[in-house]
C-alpha cells in the first residue's frame, strides 16, 4: 500500500490535534446546542437594546483568525453567513491557550453575548468556547480587500472549475455565494410541487430499475439483479409507468425523479439528471401548453419578481402568451426548404445541401432532428412552443386531429435550449403497437437509441387509457435558466466527472 505523504501544514495540524487531546479537549464531540445564526444576530442586534442577544450560542467554521496577545478575533461562517467572535484571555483561561492550536477550517462553538466593537462591527464576546471539529486539510482561503472606490477585490479565489466540481464541499465553504444557486433550485422544485398539489394532482414514485426501458429515445445504463438473475435497466423516463397509473384510475399524477441516460456529456447534458413528468386525464396538448406557460411564467415571477430576465447576452421576456410556431413552418423559416412529406433520401439530400452533417444511414427521424438542432433551435431565444411534429419523431404522441402525418406534440424552447416536451398522449393500443414495432425495425437497422416494444405497457393501453395530456420538464435546464448559470454542472451539487488519474 502506498504511504500517505503529508505536507508541512498537514503534519502540523496532526500535531495540534494530539496537543488538544493531551490537554483533555475532545476535538470531535457529539453535539452542540446552537441557539442563533450569524444572519439573525447581524439583522436583529440593537445598540439601544442589546439584552435580547445577551446569551447566545453560535457555531461555525473558522474563516479568519487574528491573535493579538490577550485578545483574539476570528470570523466563523455558518450556513447563513459570517460573524466576528471576540476572545479575551481572562474570560477563557485554559481554552485561550489552545487557540494557537486552531486553524482556518476548524469548526468551533461559542457561548457569549453580542456587542459592537469600537470599529463598529457586531460581534459575539465569547464566554465559553468548544472545539467541534479539527480540520486536517488546508482550506483554500480567498482574501478580500476593498479598493479605493469601495469595491471588494478577491485574491486567491478557489476558481478552478474542475476542482470546484470535484470538491463541491470546499466550493460551498469558500465560495458561499454559489449556495444561492442551490437554494433557488430547492425553491423551484418546491414551487412546482406546490403548484401541482394545489390543483389536486398526486405525486407518485415509479421504478428506477426497469425490465424494459422506455418513454424516450435514449441509450440506457444496464445492470444485473443477482437474486432474479435478470438484466435490468435504469430508467430513461417515467412516462410508461405514469401512464399505467392513469389507466389505473388516477386522473392526475406527477413525479420529480432522477433519470439516467448513457450518452455524451456537455454543458447541457449529465448522465444523471432530474426530470418532472406529469399526466392529466381528459386533457390535450393545447390545455397542457396553457398550463406549462402559466407554470413557467409563475416560476419566473416567484424567483425574480419580474417577467423579464437577463440570460447570457439576451433579455428574455416571459410575458404571456409565449410564441407558438409549427415545426415545419420553422424549418421553412430558417432553412428556406419545404421538408414536410419528404422521403428519407430526400431529407438526407437536403441536409447535405444546407450544410448539416448526418449519418448516411440515419432514419428520417434522426435527420429531421439534426436539421432542427443545427438550423432552427439556436434561433429560439424567446420562449417558443414548437408544435405539431411529424409522426416519425414522436412514437408516443397521438396523431394530429386535422394534419395528416403529424402528431399533437409541443416542445418549449428558451435561449435555444429545450425545457419541456409534451403530447396529447397516444391511447389507441393498435396504433401504439404499430409505432413501437416500427421503432424496433429502426433499432434493428442500427439506431440503438430507438424504443423497444413494451408488451405490458401495450396490455395496459388495451385495458383502456382515457384521453390524456403528458408533459416532461428538464429541471436542471430550468434551474440553469432561472439562476443564470451556463453549465448543467453549475446546478448539480455533484456532477459526473472523469476519474482523476
Amino acid at each position: 500500500m502506498e504511504e500517505l505523504t503529508l505536507n508541512d501544514q498537514e503534519q502540523r495540524r496532526l500535531e495540534e490535534l494530539e496537543i488538544l487531546e493531551k490537554a483533555g479537549i475532545n476535538p470531535y464531540p457529539y453535539s452542540f446546542d446552537k441557539t442563533h445564526t450569524a444572519s439573525y444576530i447581524l439583522t436583529n442586534f440593537s445598540d439601544d437594546n442589546p439584552e435580547p442577544l445577551s446569551n447566545v450560542a453560535v457555531a461555525g467554521r473558522l474563516m479568519s483568525l487574528r491573535r493579538m496577545g490577550k485578545a483574539t478575533f476570528c470570523h466563523i461562517q455558518d450556513d447563513s453567513g459570517k460573524i466576528q467572535i471576540y476572545f479575551k484571555k481572562d474570560d477563557l483561561n485554559d481554552f485561550y491557550e489552545q487557540l494557537k492550536n486552531l486553524d482556518i477550517g476548524d469548526i468551533i462553538g461559542i457561548k457569549g453575548f453580542v456587542f459592537r466593537t469600537r470599529m463598529g462591527e457586531i460581534s459575539v464576546h465569547a464566554k465559553e468556547a468548544i472545539v467541534l471539529c479539527k480540520s486536517l486539510k488546508i482550506l483554500p482561503t480567498p482574501k478580500e480587500e476593498t479598493d479605493e472606490n469601495g469595491n471588494k477585490v478577491v485574491h486567491d479565489a478557489f476558481a478552478d472549475k474542475e476542482q470546484r466540481y470535484r470538491h463541491r464541499y470546499i466550493d460551498l465553504v469558500v465560495n458561499p455565494q454559489i449556495r444561492d444557486t442551490f437554494i433557488k433550485r430547492a425553491k423551484i422544485i418546491s414551487f412546482i410541487r406546490k403548484y401541482y398539489d394545489e390543483r389536486g394532482w398526486l405525486e407518485v414514485e415509479t421504478p428506477i430499475l426497469q425490465p424494459i426501458y422506455g418513454g424516450a429515445t435514449a441509450r440506457p445504463f444496464m445492470t444485473h439483479h443477482n437474486a432474479l438473475d435478470v438484466d435490468l435497466y435504469m430508467r430513461i423516463a417515467d412516462e410508461l409507468y405514469l401512464k399505467r397509473l392513469i389507466v389505473g384510475g388516477f386522473e392526475g399524477v406527477y413525479e420529480i425523479s432522477k433519470n439516467f441516460r448513457n450518452e455524451g456529456m456537455d454543458k447541457m447534458h449529465n448522465p444523471e439528471y432530474t426530470a418532472l413528468e406529469i399526466y392529466v386525464a381528459y386533457k390535450d396538448y393545447n390545455w397542457m401548453m396553457d398550463m406549462t406557460e402559466d407554470l413557467v411564467w409563475s416560476l419566473v415571477n416567484y424567483i425574480h419578481n419580474k417577467t423579464e430576465i437577463e440570460y447570457n447576452d439576451a433579455l428574455i421576456n416571459f410575458d404571456k402568451p409565449f410564441r407558438r410556431a409549427k415545426m415545419f413552418d420553422l424549418f421553412r423559416e430558417y432553412t428556406g426548404k419545404e421538408l414536410k412529406g419528404l422521403s428519407r433520401e430526400a431529407l438526407l439530400k437536403t441536409a447535405i445541401e444546407i450544410g448539416v452533417e448526418v449519418d448516411p444511414k440515419a432514419s428520417s427521424m434522426k435527420i429531421l432532428d439534426e436539421i432542427f438542432s443545427v438550423k432552427v433551435q439556436p434561433n429560439l431565444i424567446q420562449p417558443t412552443f414548437v408544435i405539431d411534429y411529424p409522426v416519425e419523431m414522436s412514437p408516443l404522441a397521438k396523431k394530429h386531429r386535422s394534419e395528416p402525418g403529424l402528431v399533437e406534440r409541443f416542445e418549449l424552447y428558451v435561449y435555444g435550449s429545450e425545457l419541456a416536451n409534451a403530447f396529447t398522449e397516444l391511447n389507441d393500443p393498435r396504433d401504439q403497437r404499430a409505432r413501437l414495432e416500427e421503432q424496433s425495425r429502426i433499432r434493428a437497422a442500427g439506431d440503438d437509441e430507438a424504443m423497444v416494444v413494451d408488451e405490458d405497457f401495450l396490455y395496459a393501453l388495451e385495458i383502456g387509457m382515457p384521453p390524456t395530456a403528458g408533459l416532461g420538464i428538464g429541471i436542471d435546464r430550468l434551474v440553469m435558466l432561472l439562476t443564470g448559470e451556463k453549465s448543467i454542472r453549475d446546478v448539480l451539487f455533484f456532477p459526473q466527472m472523469k476519474p482523476e488519474k
